[in-house]
């Protein structure tokens, strides 16, 4: 831990104004210095600098904050790594709080291991992106999906190879532990090895450091799942991670959004179409560690789901995670696409304007909470009014007490005809009696929600579709998968993938081949006989286990 009198000393010996004026071109503004924040989009300058107090802040979206705590926003840096940044840039030595040897030893092993898992990694996105560039069927692939070779570039895609034991071209020693360790390769149970990623577009997954720490695979043939993860490891846990909130960075700051999609096909698709504000869940429901991350990159957040039953109950789990991270200063809405579209091809039908005017008109999150709640219940009799306040009384309870929480306590109360005094004695007494603050429940019955066009959007048959092809004939002035001079990503560190277009609708299903069962598939057999209504929450890799074998 580093002690707090350093934190001070080294605040008073860094100046704000030279941290901030690194990323912020700044004016001089009367004492303070003035600039264009960074943390949202902006036409006139809300952003100051105080040189005498030593912190920023931005009158618009609120951010505030020390020298350290910009790094940490602007840049993604950890809280240590921000600290050092700051202390090497004015000769200052971070002091370690004394540490056991054995404490040190960890330390050295764990670093040692966590570089090893890097250059492993790196030493596989290389051998993707080089197969990508040799072969003509990726290649067709990606141009019938609309894609450039500047965005399959800009995001590191690449190709696994169709071969069982592609990767011993770049590994010799196939039989090494930390190919398993990675997610690289998988080992059956006669001890027989062979890669994860067979006959897949590659995606390589980054944190939002803009380290390389997984892949994610899309299949171009017959096979599934359609969308298949990087296992979890020691660098990559799809529950924390969003594909594409290290590439989108710059594009959030500029559409003051951030836009979270079900798929990494969706983030590239939109990416392609000018939207660089797009990230997307790894396969997985929302969590709160994503919701977090969400928050950190803007106070504006878009959620994206198809408008079936499968996207109203997403959207849902969506919500829950919200609900607990809701300040007076924060924006959720949910935007329900045609059950036919999701936002790749809903774009490609109609354009970028038709799709950003549908971002205009998506739902605001206390609005699809109480329209969810009032659809599930009867609110014409009082049987119905008050299970209605049975299940939101969790909902309400799960917030923080701040203005927000009032005034959509206010609507509820209206909602079930009560006042909102006997509303706030029921959250009380329930608080009182020890009710759990459980989640309501997650899965949303009935059909799924309507969408209603952009106004003066006509119908899709009546509109021009919009021609989709990539700019590939360019390839001849600019290399395929050549890096533009002005993107300024690391050649050496990949870009990171996010969760399946094809998983999004619940359609994952095992491979219909006979394989040995393994412990861990007969306990998730067993678990999803009793529990059928499971199928639909398993993720990448329990799938995997159920169809575990080359």
């Amino acid at each position: 831990m580093i002690p707090e009198s350093f934190i001070q000393d080294l605040l008073a010996r860094v100046d704000v104004v030279d941290v901030v004026g690194r990323y912020v071109q700044l004016r001089k503004g009367g004492a303070n210095l003035l600039g264009l924040c960074p943390f949202h989009k902006e036409k006139s300058p809300s952003f100051t600098v105080s040189p005498t107090k030593q912190f920023y802040h931005c009158f618009g979206c609120g951010a505030h904050g020390t020298a350290i705590s910009f790094l940490i926003e602007h840049t993604g840096a950890s809280f240590p790594e921000a600290v050092r940044t700051l202390a090497g840039s004015v000769g200052m030595t971070v002091p370690e709080t004394e540490r056991s040897p054995r404490q040190r030893q960890l330390d050295r092993q764990r670093k040692q291991e966590v570089s090893r898992h890097e250059q492993v990694l790196e030493s596989a996105r290389q051998h993707y992106l080089n197969g990508l560039k040799r072969s003509s069927r990726a290649i067709e692939y990606l141009k019938g999906r609309g894609l450039s070779g500047e965005i399959a570039a800009r995001f590191g895609l690449g190709w696994s190879g169709e071969d069982r034991r592609g990767l011993t071209a770049v590994f010799p020693d196939y039989e090494d532990p930390m190919l398993v360790e990675c997610g690289l390769v998988i080992e059956a149970e006669d001890g027989r090895r062979y890669d994860r990623f067979r006959e897949r577009i590659m995606f390589p997954i980054r944190n939002g450091r803009g380290k390389l720490i997984g892949f994610g695979g899309r299949i171009i043939g017959k096979g599934e799942p359609k969308y298949l993860n990087s296992p979890e490891t020691p660098l990559f846990s799809k529950g924390r991670e969003l594909y594409g909130l290290w590439e989108s960075r710059a594009g959030v700051r500029r559409e003051g959004c951030v836009l979270v999609v079900e798929g990494y096909m969706d983030v590239v698709g939109l990416a392609e179409h000018g939207l660089d504000n797009a990230v997307a869940t790894l396969g997985t429901a929302t969590t709160p560690e994503h919701v977090q991350k969400l928050l950190r990159a803007s106070n504006k957040v878009v959620f994206s789901y198809d408008g079936d039953q499968a996207g109203t109950r997403a959207a849902w789990r969506a919500l829950q995670a919200c609900l607990p991270q809701m300040r007076d200063d924060v924006s959720v809405r949910f935007l329900f696409l045609p059950a036919e579209h999701d936002p790749d091809s809903y774009i490609k039908a109609y354009g970028d304007k038709a799709f950003r005017a549908s971002l205009e008109e998506a739902v605001s999150l206390s609005r699809f909470m109480l329209d969810e709640l009032g659809r599930r219940h009867r609110l014409d009799e009082a049987e119905g009014r008050a299970a209605c306040v049975h299940e939101a009384l969790p909902l309400l309870a799960s917030m923080p007490q701040n203005a927000y929480r009032l005034q959509v306590e206010r609507e509820f109360a209206q909602l079930v005809l009560l006042t909102p005094e006997e509303l706030s004695g029921l959250l009380e007494r329930a608080r009182a009696t020890g009710r759990p603050v459980e989640q309501a429940r997650g899965q949303p019955q009935g059909g799924g929600r309507g969408f209603t066009r952009p106004t003066g959007e006509s119908s899709p048959a009546a509109m021009a579709p919009v021609q989709s092809g990539a700019p590939w004939d360019d390839a001849g002035s600019q290399p395929w998968l050549e890096i533009p001079p002005d993107e300024g990503y690391p050649v050496t560190e990949a870009l990171q993938p996010g969760p399946p277009g094809g998983n999004r609708r619940g359609a994952r299903q095992a491979a219909g081949t006979r394989h040995s069962v393994t412990p861990m598939a007969k306990q998730l057999l067993r678990l999803l006989i009793a529990h059928p209504q499971l199928v639909e929450g398993l993720g990448d890799q329990q799938l995997e286990i159920l169809g575990h074998g080359p």
